[in-house]
């Protein structure tokens, strides 16, 4: 009898994300740049090679990065507006506006003394 011949084709072998997104990662680092997953990301496109942001994070969790804090308001609380929902004297309050008021009114100490801090704004403002 003879032996049977394989008719395997040979596979083209994809690139170990990981292993890309570690070189990506370390070589930043190395440049002194900051290292971010939408950076990672986009420099990877540009290889050709499609990564998730999500993929990327936990790859440079498990590498030691650890992900950016933001940053806390020091010395009073700012509420969070985003582009559009700013408020203007016609706008209607938006689902963001009580949740950034009641942040405002603990700053204060109470509503009673964010009241009396509107009032004399609005004394100043004429």
């Amino acid at each position: 009898m003879a032996a049977k011949k394989s008719k395997k084709k040979p596979v083209a072998k994809d690139p170990n994300k990981s292993e890309e997104v570690r070189k990506v990662a370390a070589k930043m680092k190395a440049g002194g740049q900051k290292v971010r997953p939408s950076l990672i990301v986009q420099e990877l496109a540009k290889e050709g090679i499609k990564v998730a942001p999500a993929q990327v994070s936990m790859v440079l969790k498990r590498m030691g990065f650890k992900p950016l804090r933001k940053k806390k308001a020091v010395g009073g609380v700012e509420p969070k507006v985003k582009g559009s929902a700013k408020a203007t004297k016609n706008a209607d309050l938006g689902i963001e506006d009580p949740l950034a008021a009641k942040k405002a009114v603990e700053a204060f100490g109470g509503s009673d003394r964010a009241i009396e801090a509107i009032q004399a704004l609005r004394r100043l403002e004429g």
